[in-house]
């Protein structure tokens, strides 16, 4: 038996999976604010509850915001700023009398598609969160990447292809500007959409009204499927993978998945492109079972 957890800004949440992949027992409590010793009791709490369940001690999968340095174990970039600086895999190994697999929340994702998922028995795999924030993850030969500096797959924080005619780039939280983020996470399409038309919408209501013939609408969306693939583009010349699968709110824009396969090629340097774009088959399930996957079967 494995346990996932997922560590969220708002709800920490759990699921139990057996070695077939079926879900055991699954619970959600919410995430103690700016209070990391709390996180850490957190954590153990939910694990905890889901052995109880069950009678078995379960090997522990952790998704989580940022990820540990690999200069001393301490984790940074995490958007729940608490975390940063924290040695939260040692404090979660004491907590839990075990060892623990730790992992960045986007990479919990891609391990969880590419295990059981839309890119299941792909040799390479990207899994691409497209939410309040951009990242992403990368699975070969059903393993997770994490790389020398423990940050495989932040394509996010890349900058964004420039074309002719680009708007200047946007200043990033991280300190530099351009980021793929900037254009592709949901408040940047918000904040496109505002800039252009002076309209103040949120991603979710700008997808659905460009769906019912909205002209502005519509446009933003065109110019997000634009980018979206010249930034892909850039994976793929990179990775090569055999499928990317989407993630995040954004991923639920139908259209993309016919739409930017048909943009990335004139940005990829072969003469054709067989990598296939897919929706995740778990939905936003897959960074918990992700975490759980942490441990394979």
């Amino acid at each position: 038996m494995r346990i996932g957890v997922d560590l969220g800004g708002t709800k920490i949440e759990a699921i139990a999976l057996d070695d077939a992949g079926t879900e055991r027992a699954r619970t959600r409590i919410a995430t103690p604010q700016t209070d990391y010793p709390a996180t850490v009791a957190a954590i153990a709490a939910v694990v905890a509850t889901l052995e109880g369940r069950l009678g078995v001690r379960a090997r522990v999968g952790v998704g989580t915001p940022g990820a540990p340095s690999a200069i001393d174990g301490r984790m940074k970039n995490a958007n729940s700023t608490c975390l940063n600086g924290q040695p939260l895999h040692a404090d979660l190994v004491r907590a839990l009398q075990r060892e623990v697999r730790l992992a960045n929340d986007a990479n919990c994702f891609a391990v969880s598609e590419a295990t059981d998922g839309a890119g299941a028995g792909a040799a390479t795999v990207f899994g691409v969160i497209l939410g309040t924030g951009v990242g992403g993850g990368v699975v070969a030969h059903g393993r997770l990447l994490t790389g020398a500096n423990a940050i495989a797959g932040e394509w996010g924080h890349n900058p964004l292809p420039a074309l002719p005619g680009d708007p200047a780039p946007r200043a990033c939280y991280c300190g530099r500007a351009g980021c793929v983020e900037t254009w592709l996470s949901g408040p940047a399409m918000a904040a496109d959409h505002r800039a252009v038309s002076g309209e103040t919408l949120d991603a979710a209501t700008i997808a659905t009204r460009a769906d019912a013939g909205d002209a502005a609408c519509e446009a933003t969306v065109q110019r997000y499927t634009a980018r979206l693939a010249r930034a892909l583009a850039s994976v793929i010349n990179l990775l090569d993978p055999e499928v990317i699968v989407l993630g995040g709110g954004l991923s639920r824009i139908a259209r993309l998945y016919d739409a930017v396969p048909r943009a990335w090629g004139a940005h990829v340097f072969s003469d054709r492109v067989v990598t296939r774009l897919r929706p995740p088959v778990h939905g936003d399930s897959s960074g918990v079972r992700g975490a759980a996957w942490l441990w394979p079967r």
